[in-house]
């Protein structure tokens, strides 16, 4: 049996506009969002809070927001995955859990987008998405799954911030 898992799903910072002719992947975080984000990652340092593994979409602002956790020591390494991307989806990315899972790690953060990340957390605490999260930029989801692989609608949320709550 697996170990209990603390999954911990953390929006982008604050981006640049979208802009015409532009690829929404190049969106770059604002000096703002890069400051704010900074603030958040030293509060959650403060906090004792360390992943064990992060995974980030490969979209710029999603990177650049997991640079910041990783240079505040929250994480070692950082891994871009496609499946955390705006275009990725729950049923996809589950697999590489149930596979994740079985290394022993506890402390897993996924960097990414809305309305991605409120949806998967919604899925996996009622076991549908029910538009009911709101997860701000550079704000955290924290859920707490089972011990087994029985995920969807057996997930406990135990940490809802926005990130203004930390600053």
């Amino acid at each position: 049996m697996a170990q209990p898992l603390k999954l911990y799903l953390i929006r982008h910072g604050i981006a640049e506009e979208r802009r015409l002719h532009f690829p929404d992947e190049q969106q770059a975080l604002t000096a703002k969002g890069r400051q704010k984000t900074q603030k958040v990652a030293q509060r959650l340092q403060a906090l004792g809070l360390r992943f064990d593994y992060l995974q980030t979409s490969p979209l710029a602002r999603a990177h650049q927001t997991a640079e910041i956790l990783q240079r505040q020591g929250l994480v070692s390494a950082i891994h871009v995955s496609d499946l955390l991307s705006p275009s990725g989806s729950w049923q996809d990315w589950l697999p590489w859990l149930e596979t994740w899972r079985k290394q022993g790690l506890t402390h897993l953060a996924l960097v990414g987008h809305e309305p991605n990340l409120s949806e998967w957390a919604e899925i996996l605490v009622w076991g549908q998405p029910r538009q009911q999260l709101v997860l701000k930029k550079a704000g955290m989801i924290g859920l707490l799954l089972p011990e087994d692989n029985n995920l969807v609608g057996q997930s406990t949320l135990f940490w809802l911030t926005a990130p203004k709550v930390l600053l």
